[in-house]
């Protein structure tokens, strides 16, 4: 691998992969804080469920925006802009005194979120061989797994000491230090080279995602996306909740998960050793059956047993499969419109993880059972499935365009 103006491998997944921590930190924190607001502010499920909803509405505009801007301005100047914002939300949010103003903060820190995340993957995917580009980008997806232990941690110790506020603000600081690490972050000397050759405007990209040629990845893509974001944010946003109603204590709550956050690490690292064996589809159709069995047994369990082993393997198969859509989606489409491609199929995702916690909110209110809502997330997560099997193809050691 040539490694011309631009870090290491190892040097740029580090660099990347912090970040990428620091930003899991923030949504791992939320599902805590959402549960601590709903008794400091009196909130119903259904608030309860727009401030992950406002989260995701925030994700699905930045995702489209920055995925966009990055095939113009570069991914290293949309990566620095998106974790300015995100940073600077998440310390703001910290001094709210209300949910308006809050919702407002988590749109614009879900902005940030959405346009970082599609944009840090397509920077990794073209700075690797195409022997280890899988593997690598599954592992920068395992740092989403460190910040989600690290906002567990957070949450079991400093919440019910001294308040969400402090968790927030805890939150916020390291981010400042990986926009310090971002401006040793190159460009790829692929996206430089066909810059210079070519740079079509907007319109042109979206057209070329759209075109005959693109249409058939788009739209498993698009569907792919969607199912897993509508599943994942309806189940994890709401996990200490559903905890909770499932007759355990808050703190019992967040220890709980904290357990279950710990098994998406190995969830990550499995994928990533089976990606350059197995492919990237079957990989993504594994674990993503693994997460539809053991969401129904999540939604079922009655009992702690049954709930915390049905939830680790939950973890584990929901967080592997992430990182093989996170590696599978940019291989999809040329250097000159993978930023765009990439970041609309994650913008249209987005909405489904608008629709999720919102959807648990209002079948909670209306007394719909935990098991007939996590049956849902199951049969969305086999529809995705269906999408990869009958529309996707195999993308494992192929140069990339």
């Amino acid at each position: 691998m040539s490694i011309t103006n631009h870090p290491s491998e190892r040097k740029l997944l580090g660099v990347a992969g912090l970040a990428w921590l620091f930003d899991a930190m923030d949504v791992g924190m939320l599902s805590f804080i959402i549960a601590a607001l709903k008794t400091e502010w009196d909130l119903n499920e259904v608030q309860m469920g727009w401030i992950g909803s406002v989260s995701s509405i925030g994700m699905a505009v930045g995702a489209l925006i920055f995925g966009m801007m990055a095939d113009r301005i570069g991914r290293k100047n949309v990566l620095i802009l998106t974790l300015l914002l995100f940073s600077v939300g998440g310390g703001l949010s910290a001094l709210t005194t209300g949910i308006s103003i809050f919702l407002v903060l988590r749109f614009f820190v879900g902005m940030g979120l959405g346009g970082e995340l599609p944009v840090a993957s397509t920077l990794v995917s073209e700075s690797v061989s195409a022997e280890k580009r899988g593997r690598i980008v599954v592992l920068l997806e395992s740092f989403w797994a460190g910040g989600w232990i690290v906002a567990a941690l957070i949450s079991y110790f400093i919440i019910p000491v001294y308040g969400w506020r402090i968790a927030l603000i805890i939150g916020a600081l390291p981010a400042f230090y990986a926009i310090y690490l971002r401006w040793n972050i190159h460009d790829s000397s692929k996206f430089i080279a066909k810059t210079k050759e070519n740079k079509p405007s907007l319109w042109q990209n979206i057209a070329e995602v759209w075109s005959r040629k693109y249409v058939r990845r788009t739209v498993m893509l698009w569907v792919l996306w969607f199912c897993v974001v509508f599943s994942y944010y309806g189940m994890f946003l709401w996990l200490p909740s559903v905890v909770v109603l499932k007759g355990f204590s808050l703190v019992r709550s967040f220890q709980y998960v904290l357990i279950m956050t710990l098994a998406q690490l190995p969830g990550y690292f499995t994928a990533a050793w089976l990606i350059e064996k197995w492919g990237r589809k079957s990989v993504l159709v594994v674990y993503l059956l693994g997460t539809a069995v053991f969401a129904y047994f999540f939604g079922t369990a009655t009992t702690l047993p049954l709930l915390l082993t049905s939830g680790i393997l939950l973890s584990f198969f929901n967080l592997g499969a992430w990182g093989a859509l996170y590696a599978y989606s940019p291989e999809q489409y040329p250097t000159v419109i993978r930023g765009t491609g990439t970041g609309m199929a994650a913008a249209f995702g987005r909405i489904g993880g608008i629709f999720g916690p919102l959807l648990v909110g209002y079948l909670i209110v209306r007394h719909v059972s935990i098991t007939s809502i996590f049956t849902i997330f199951c049969v969305s997560i086999i529809i995705g499935v269906i999408a990869v099997l009958v529309l996707g193809k195999e993308t494992k050691n192929k140069e990339l365009a």
